[in-house]
């Protein structure tokens, strides 16, 4: 499943990713390494982005962007230290 897939407030771990070295460099500089755990707060309205907790920051991705990370959802916060 996807990120754009999971519904708002809901934990997940990011498992891996779905793009070149260029599209993983960009998510590890933003903090999104696989096994990490991130929160999704919102998805805006009429396309726009998808805003997610991820290290106690947000971030807003773009729907494409989160179509092309690969998650599992989880019950509860993880410890992704």
């Amino acid at each position: 499943m996807d990120l754009l897939d999971i519904e708002s407030g809901k934990w997940v771990r990011i498992l891996a990713y779905q793009g070149g070295r260029r599209f993983e460099h960009r998510l590890r500089q933003l903090g999104l390494l696989p096994g990490q755990c991130a929160r999704v707060l919102r998805h805006a309205p009429f396309g726009g982005p998808l805003l997610i907790e991820v290290h106690q920051r947000q971030l807003a991705l773009g729907r494409g962007v989160a179509a092309r990370i690969e998650v599992e959802e989880i019950d509860a916060p993880c410890d992704s230290r």
